[in-house]
């Protein structure tokens, strides 16, 4: 008994640490670039929904990303540019032709919503690993999917506007399954479940649902005829690509 137990004392002592697994998260393939159709579901506290279709295109790991809303009428032609950066605040923009103006999100609102959905702006942006402090949490199963654990505490740098999160990584494939994120209070704000597909060497995102429990709001975001490895062109990801809308 005694060197059973020394035994899973040396196997946790050993084992991956919360930073461990966040840079497994980083360093796993992502293709070069990825393009989809995404339909995006807003259903209220009373059950009414709201639904948009929307074009998007992204390389660098989606550190660069542009998004065109085709439908409803009323939303169509809107856009979004995101280019994430390592030394300097993230640029966002967003293309409103009604008021045919362009609006820079600046990084102290990347907290708003994103065009009246549960995710914010924030939640668009990948996570910077050294903005983020990483500690481990007992292993769980999800959905019979066996998981890490992570609690994930933003830095002063990261400037979030979130306390904390609890996030479920997959061990096999290493890809979240689900998150809780917690505000400036301490108290869950919002519940994120995600489903993922194989294609080609990648685990590619298809589905998330995220759940802003304090105003019982959800949104659910279906990726559709995803793509990836087609030689996307840098040059697309400029504020002039927000004004024209794509054919597919």
């Amino acid at each position: 008994m005694k060197r059973i137990i020394i035994f899973a004392f040396a196997s946790i002592l050993f084992g991956q640490t919360g930073i461990d697994i966040a840079k497994m998260l980083e360093d796993k393939p992502t293709p070069k670039d990825m393009s989809n159709r995404t339909k995006m579901v807003l259903t209220n506290s009373k059950g009414k929904s709201h639904t948009n279709e929307m074009i998007s295109k992204s390389m660098d790991g989606n550190k660069k990303q542009i998004i065109w809303f085709v439908e409803p009428k009323d939303d169509r032609g809107v856009a979004f540019l995101k280019i994430e950066h390592e030394e300097k605040d993230d640029e966002m923009r967003m293309w409103l032709p009604a008021f045919n103006k362009i609006r820079r999100i600046a990084s102290s609102k990347k907290g708003d919503s994103f065009m009246g959905s549960d995710m914010s702006f924030e939640d668009l942006t990948s996570r910077d690993i050294h903005e983020n402090s990483y500690r481990r949490l007992p292993d769980e199963i999800v959905n019979d999917v066996d998981c890490f654990v992570l609690e994930i505490i933003p830095k002063k740098e990261a400037k979030s506007s979130y306390t904390k999160h609890i996030s479920w990584i997959a061990k096999e494939g290493i890809f979240g399954v689900k998150e809780e994120s917690f505000d400036k209070r301490g108290e869950l704000v919002k519940e994120k479940e995600f489903t993922f597909q194989k294609l080609k060497d990648y685990y590619i995102i298809d589905r998330v649902f995220v759940k802003n429990v304090q105003k019982n709001h959800s949104t659910e975001v279906t990726f559709l005829d995803i793509k990836v490895d087609s030689e996307i062109q840098d040059k697309l990801f400029q504020e002039k690509n927000l004004k024209r809308l794509p054919r597919d």
